[in-house]
């Protein structure tokens, strides 16, 4: 039996409906202007008589869109899918784990997942301390960062700009960032382990 656009609506809606009856949720039903007879009737819908709608081609409904609803929504939809990417993105890019964990919250297992998904390599064992001329490049790019975002953290965006104007693997960039923040600023001419009070 072949389904068409006003059958899947209808389908869909009595659906919902008989699930908030057995949810108890009147409130969601008198918005739908269900009414005493309506939820009776309701009762005695099934499974076989859902199946059957997919042959109607009209539907009972009035559809009004909810600006105040529906702008706000889109507008998170957007903001989930554009987190997503990055964080695609960060992962494609080496990202450590506890990089992801805590720009994002994400767990160690949706991190392993989307390794896995992404046909990405395990990762082990400790990001390589880097030479002199790269830590110096990496500190100054940050400082500008910094600077930019008010001595505010930096946002995971932060980082990929980092990655893409170092090329610096994402990995070391997030350790040595770590460190400096925790720590204090690299020596002038010294390795990536070394800190002073002041900066170079």
């Amino acid at each position: 039996m072949s389904s068409n656009k006003e059958a899947d609506l209808t389908s869909a809606v009595l659906l919902y409906a008989v699930r908030c009856l057995a949810e108890g949720d009147q409130q969601a039903l008198r918005s739908m202007n269900f009414g005493p007879k309506e939820l009776d009737a309701l009762q005695g819908i099934n499974l076989a008589d859902l199946y059957r709608a997919d042959a109607l081609r009209v539907h009972c409904l009035k559809i009004d869109l909810d600006r105040e609803v529906f702008w706000p929504m889109l507008a998170h939809l957007r903001h989930q899918r554009e987190s997503e990417e990055l964080q695609r993105t960060l992962i494609v890019a080496d990202a450590p784990l506890d990089m992801m964990q805590q720009l994002f919250g994400m767990s160690s297992r949706e991190y392993t997942r989307w390794r896995r998904v992404l046909t990405l390599a395990p990762s082990v064992g400790r990001p390589p301390e880097l030479d002199e001329t790269d830590t110096h490049t990496l500190w100054y790019a940050w400082q500008e960062r910094v600077q930019a975002c008010a001595e505010a953290p930096l946002a995971a965006v932060d980082y990929l700009g980092l990655y893409h104007e170092t090329d610096i693997a994402l990995r070391c960039i997030w350790a040595l960032v770590q460190r400096w923040e925790a720590y204090g600023e690299p020596m002038a001419g010294a390795g990536a382990n070394q800190v002073i009070e002041h900066g170079p």
